[in-house]
């Protein structure tokens, strides 16, 4: 099944580690367009950058893609791509893939993945996508976010902690991961419709994704649904740190 969706790609200049990151460079380009051919390789109807600095429009207009500068306050991407869909003025059952502006080695098949996950059901105004864990080192992991569904493929909760708790095996010495089947890592790819990103920028945000710092619990908390469609393996990391660059400078030498 062929599903219409567009790709809006979150941008900033600013960055803790890393500042001006998406401008660093990566074989010869800079890393922003490095994402961008990911979603025109997804067959992406349209691609859009949203940034908050001249200089990354400038480079992604210079190279054919349509860019757009944003607000400064935005606390997320998902409200800068807000901003865009009103802009576009785009119809509240369009589909958006938000793909990070650090995701240089995002599969394209993903991004195509979670539109149509989206497309296929009704329940939800969001999908996103998520891989079994492999290891218990990875299951124990701050930074490899867990999420637990129902039976319809649904999210219960996010959570930084190892969810959900094996009583039994959690509590022997060495730990041991007896049911490596029933953990999923979050992979931070989402698709929205446009109507969804409307009601999202009017909730205020949640207790438990300030205590959690997951952005995604505030829908939970507002009762929404969020699609999970889980696919075979977590992605290659994206760049957060100078280690995450040259780790991900060797993979794309690698493929050459």
């Amino acid at each position: 099944m062929t599903v219409p969706f567009k790709v809006v790609i979150p941008a900033r200049f600013a960055s803790t580690r890393l500042p001006g990151k998406p401008l660093l460079d990566i074989a010869g380009r800079p890393m922003i367009l490095h994402v961008c051919d990911r979603a025109i390789q997804a067959d992406a109807e349209q691609v859009i950058v949203a940034t908050d600095n001249d200089k990354i429009h400038d480079i992604v207009r210079s190279a054919g893609i349509d860019a757009m500068i944003t607000g400064a306050g935005h606390r997320s991407g998902t409200e800068r791509i807000a901003e865009v869909a009103t802009k576009y003025a785009w119809n509240d059952a369009d589909i958006i893939v938000n793909l990070q502006g650090d995701e240089p080695l995002l599969p394209p098949a993903y991004i195509r993945d979670v539109a149509t996950a989206l497309a296929l059901q009704q329940q939800a105004g969001i999908a996103t996508l998520a891989a079994p864990c492999h290891d218990l080192e990875e299951v124990f992991d701050a930074n490899a976010v867990k999420v637990v569904v129902n039976r319809d493929g649904y999210a219960l909760y996010f959570s930084r902690a190892p969810i959900p708790w094996d009583r039994e095996h959690f509590q022997t010495k060495p730990k041991t991961l007896a049911r490596p089947g029933q953990y999923l890592r979050h992979i931070g790819l989402y698709a929205y419709r446009v109507g969804f990103l409307h009601r999202y920028t009017g909730w205020p945000e949640s207790v438990l994704e300030n205590i959690e710092a997951l952005e995604q619990l505030r829908i939970l908390w507002h009762g929404e649904a969020i699609l999970v469609k889980t696919v075979p393996e977590a992605p290659a990391a994206g760049v957060d740190t100078q280690a995450d660059l040259d780790c991900v400078i060797d993979i794309l030498k690698q493929s050459e």
